[in-house]
């Protein structure tokens, strides 16, 4: 049976979070492009060694890669907030990145890994989610679920790319609101399954 716990639900129910700076507020001086660097290389690496790659040289270079977008998206949101980009070229510029990025991480990992970084990337919103949604609704038909699982692939696409915390959890904000319209109009009340999934966690909790 699966678990959750009220830190979970909360993510599922707001998908919000505690906001990190955004990347354009970053990298201003020598100190603070330093401490950006190694905050940036100690994030990627948090999310590769998760992976446990064997070969610890595939895996500073995975690392490498990860630290590199990340990076490379700040460059484009630096300028874009120095008004050297507009938004249409910032969106562009982004959506360049976001394709080589995952064919040099097909480099060395397969395809499962390569979802594994994404959803490192974002918080790992996306099998939270998409856990919630069947332990909610048991009555789900195939249909739905896998309705469901293309757009929240669709979210973690376009928030691997967003500049902030705040941003990533509103490309899944977003996409949730569009999937609940769809079992909405399907004649599920979500506000009622919502209340009495979260009555049978509690009493879950109870039994434990």
């Amino acid at each position: 049976m699966l678990s959750f716990d009220m830190n979970q639900i909360k993510t599922f129910l707001l998908i919000s979070g505690i906001a990190i700076s955004s990347f354009s507020s970053l990298a201003q001086t020598k100190n603070e492009q330093a401490g950006y660097h190694q905050m940036i290389q100690g994030r990627a690496w948090k999310i590769v060694q998760k992976l446990n790659l064997p070969d610890s040289v595939v895996a500073h270079k995975v690392s490498a890669l990860v630290a590199g977008h990340y990076e490379g998206l700040n460059e484009i949101y630096k300028q874009r907030d120095s008004a050297k980009l507009s938004p249409a070229l910032t969106d562009s510029a982004v959506n360049k990145l976001h394709t080589p990025f995952l064919n040099s991480l097909s480099a060395y990992l397969n395809p499962q890994q390569v979802i594994q970084i994404k959803d490192g990337l974002t918080y790992g919103v996306l099998p939270i989610t998409y856990a919630a949604y069947l332990d909610m609704l048991p009555q789900l038909t195939e249909t739905q679920k896998k309705q469901i699982m293309v757009w929240l692939v669709e979210a973690r696409e376009k928030a691997m790319d967003a500049e902030s915390s705040d941003k990533k959890h509103g490309w899944f904000k977003k996409y949730k609101g569009r999937i609940n319209n769809y079992l909405s109009a399907a004649g599920i009340d979500m506000k009622k399954e919502g209340e009495a999934w979260q009555e049978r966690i509690k009493a879950r909790a109870g039994k434990s």
